[in-house]
């Protein structure tokens, strides 16, 4: 990822560091930043916050642009990232919040290893997305799909989801007329634009992302010593019980290898969970992808 050189960093405190981390994030994912955020995000003064943006536009020139209408600075249409950083942790602060040790890049307390992503979203293409999100606007998408190739067609996305094995973005979809997931790395090209949205396409309309299921989870019956795996778990009588939305279900149940059989018959090594109550499935759309669930 290109980046613009970071000579006049080296002479700014860690605090301050962070805070101008934050508006170069803020301005890549969300498009606009204003004095209010670092104030709420970091409780300084309001004239503390002023120096930090005029630091940031010191650094940075091209990257914002003040806009006197909205009282906001705006992502420039040169706007380069001052900060690199990879894509997991992007996608991570925008999924759970954006953390503060952005110039620690690896813990001296610690030695951990976690296992290798085969595919990290694309940042450009996510910064897009997470605009699109933040700012409530259309998103027009070249997308490539499994069942259809290739086409263009009118987004209006309002979550991303990280389901442990790729990033989506739920929306919905103009052309099929219905709400979805998008693959973000299926995505070649996005552009955003204004226009009217509907409430029958914005996220309190749709039904399987409102909607939550409770799935009880219990050890695979199959299991010599089950009570390893309540142990693992943190079952209570063992049973976990978790709720999800009815959006993201099968995700969760094929991440976590459920056998979603009525008769637990799955044997593969792999299948140290149950669910118990799959009646609790029913109407959840995406099952195709839970490990044996059959419908009715």
């Amino acid at each position: 990822m290109d980046s613009q050189p970071r000579i006049l960093l080296d002479d700014i405190g860690q605090a301050q560091q962070e805070r101008l981390f934050y508006i170069d994030f803020k301005l890549r994912f969300s498009g606009l930043i204003n004095r209010t955020d670092l104030v709420s995000r970091f409780g300084i003064k309001a004239a503390a916050a002023t120096r930090d943006l005029a630091q940031y536009k010191e650094i940075a020139p091209d990257n914002l642009i003040y806009d006197t209408k909205v009282k906001r600075y705006l992502q420039a249409g040169d706007f380069k990232p001052v900060f690199a950083y990879p894509g997991g942790q992007a996608l991570a602060a925008l999924c759970h919040g954006l953390g503060d040790d952005h110039v620690c890049v690896q813990s001296a307390l610690i030695s951990a290893e976690v296992p290798t992503q085969l595919n990290t979203p694309n940042l450009d293409i996510l910064a897009e997305v997470s605009k699109a999100i933040y700012q409530q606007k259309i998103l027009t998408v070249d997308y490539q799909s499994l069942s259809s190739g290739r086409s263009k067609r009118d987004i209006v996305p309002f979550a991303l989801v990280d389901n442990g094995l790729r990033c989506h973005v739920r929306a919905f979809d103009r052309k099929r007329e219905q709400f979805g997931d998008f693959v973000i790395n299926r995505i070649s090209a996005a552009s955003l634009h204004d226009g009217y949205i509907p409430n029958t396409q914005t996220r309190e309309a749709d039904i399987q992302w409102n909607r939550i299921v409770e799935m009880h989870i219990v050890p695979h019956p199959r299991l010599a010593h089950p009570e390893t795996i309540a142990m693992e778990y943190g079952m209570e009588h063992d049973v976990l019980k978790a709720n999800v939305r009815a959006a993201v279900a099968g995700y969760v149940l094929r991440r976590w290898n459920v056998d979603c059989t009525d008769d637990h018959s799955l044997t593969g090594s792999e299948y140290h969970l149950w669910l118990k109550n799959t009646v609790t499935l029913y109407g959840v759309e995406n099952l195709a992808i839970a490990p044996g669930y059959q419908t009715e």
